[in-house]
């Protein structure tokens, strides 16, 4: 199945001047959105996992289906005051400001095989941030994984500790 189909470029969202990728088609396919998460699954290529992660919000469409193929666990990340419980932060920069993630203090324990997936792996900021809050908990990060990666923009030069695996690269 071509993916790529179904993942349509909206010029000047959500900002002028950016190209968004739109998954919207992809996810109302059913096939799609199975064959999606089964490629997806593939490049983990049978690595242990016990926690999936995704980022608020578009990692949390993928991230629970893959938690369910791994058997394990899903942890999401949100932005500030989106969690109900004591959490734990950490603010990262963007282009045009700082940006801040929180999860939840008990979601990761010492020692948690961790798989992070979000939908677009751009500047890398927010995976790193991810990264950061993991570690800090004491998971170890097995892989990030992405459906999208956008190369001209750099983001997998700045996961260099990291297993970096992008289903589809612009």
């Amino acid at each position: 199945m071509d993916l790529r189909s179904l993942i349509r470029d909206i010029p000047d969202f959500p900002k002028e001047g950016v190209i968004f990728k739109d998954i919207t088609l992809l996810l109302q396919n059913p096939d799609a959105l199975k064959e999606t998460t089964n490629e997806l699954f593939k490049l983990l290529n049978g690595q242990k996992i016990n926690k999936v992660v995704g980022m608020e919000s578009r990692g949390f469409l993928f991230g629970p289906m893959l938690a369910s193929k791994l058997n394990a666990g899903f942890v999401p990340i949100r932005k500030p005051g989106k969690l109900p419980s004591t959490t734990l932060s950490e603010t990262y920069d963007l282009e045009y400001g700082t940006d801040t993630l929180e999860i939840h203090i008990d979601a990761i324990e010492k020692g948690d095989k961790v798989l992070i997936h979000d939908d677009v792996l751009a500047t890398g900021g927010t995976a790193n941030a991810a990264c950061k809050l993991i570690e800090r908990l004491g998971g170890e990060i097995v892989q990030c994984n992405f459906l999208i990666e956008l190369t001209f923009l750099n983001g997998s030069s700045k996961m260099n500790d990291y297993s970096v695996q992008s289903l589809l690269k612009y």
